[in-house]
């Protein structure tokens, strides 16, 4: 399939204003829905005033608040809405990790197609880097299965620069995006490509990585929904994917969230039988007992006490 020229244009304009941003010294660290809905209820939050308000909490802005260069590469990029009375308002914001810098989806993120970047990401990362750490030549072939923004697979193409590493989503705005990332990274062993899990690209991984949506949502929102009772059915899907397709040696690492229900953890109590047996060695950790609280109000989760951020690293002995 030939690209689309005004997407190709759309792609260069964002990478530019990243650039911009980079140069300008622009950092911004992601919140929870419920953090950046407080911050921008406080007083004289209600319009942005600098950068990190109109890239970082996504709140309206005057023209004059911003280079005409700039504007115009929003407007390029497709990435700029204009209301009532000349307020503007970014639909993508720009967030940091360490010494990257990310565009993912605008807050609030209310559209299906919308691209996660958030404190789970955080988490995310440093499992990766943590495991990075112990095994820094084993990779030769990674995956990230779900993308989002490409953290996992950006990480991994810097660490283990030898490596071929595919970004897959079933969204094509997150391969977008994660296209724009690593090349605002500089990052060049990275491919981006469409498949639901592992279902549409071939081969064998040394690494997968995957942070699934683990939530039970009402619109089924592609980053946030996981389906299943609680939201665990995806992080089970790619369990039973990842086994099939490690290589000997190679690992998965999850990290995913479970809804607690009467002290019993019915992600942990399936893994354990997903996993019997000698072909296997696996760890299990809570990382977070408490995280994403206000989604207990939501219904679906009458019965659950807390979700609990966890880590599942799998690896294929032989």
């Amino acid at each position: 399939m030939r690209p689309d020229p005004a997407q190709t244009e759309a792609d260069a304009a964002l990478l530019q204003l990243g650039r911009r941003l980079r140069a300008d010294g622009y950092q911004f660290t992601c919140v929870t829905p419920a953090t950046h809905a407080r911050n921008n209820e406080r007083s004289g939050a209600s319009h942005g005033h600098n950068l990190r308000d109109i890239f970082g909490w996504s709140r309206p802005f005057a023209a004059s608040l911003i280079s005409a260069d700039e504007l115009e590469q929003l407007r390029l990029a497709q990435v700029l809405h204009e209301g009532q009375g000349g307020a503007l308002r970014s639909l993508v914001r720009w967030s940091s990790l360490d010494d990257l810098l990310l565009v993912h989806s605008a807050y609030p993120t209310d559209t299906a197609d919308a691209v996660f970047f958030g404190p789970d990401s955080y988490r995310f990362a440093q499992v990766i880097h943590d495991h990075l750490q112990r095994h820094p030549t084993r990779v030769q072939h990674a995956v990230d299965i779900g993308c989002g923004s490409g953290i996992g697979a950006l990480l991994i193409a810097r660490a283990a620069q030898h490596a071929q590493v595919s970004a897959v989503d079933i969204n094509p705005l997150a391969l977008r995006y994660t296209a724009i990332n690593a090349a605002l990274a500089g990052v060049g062993n990275l491919s981006v490509e469409h498949s639901d899990l592992l279902d549409g690209i071939a081969g064998t991984f040394d690494l997968i990585v995957a942070n699934p949506p683990y939530m039970l949502d009402v619109g089924e929102r592609t980053y946030r929904h996981g389906g299943g009772a609680l939201g665990a059915q995806l992080s089970l899907r790619i369990i039973e994917q990842a086994r099939e397709r490690l290589s000997p040696g190679g690992s998965l690492l999850l990290y995913t969230g479970v809804a607690i229900v009467e002290g019993r953890d019915a992600l942990l109590e399936a893994v354990r039988l997903r996993l019997a047996g000698p072909r296997w060695s696996w760890v299990y950790r809570e990382l977070d007992p408490d995280v994403f609280g206000e989604q207990l109000l939501e219904p679906g989760y009458e019965q659950v006490e807390r979700i609990a951020a966890v880590a599942l690293t799998v690896t294929r002995n032989g």
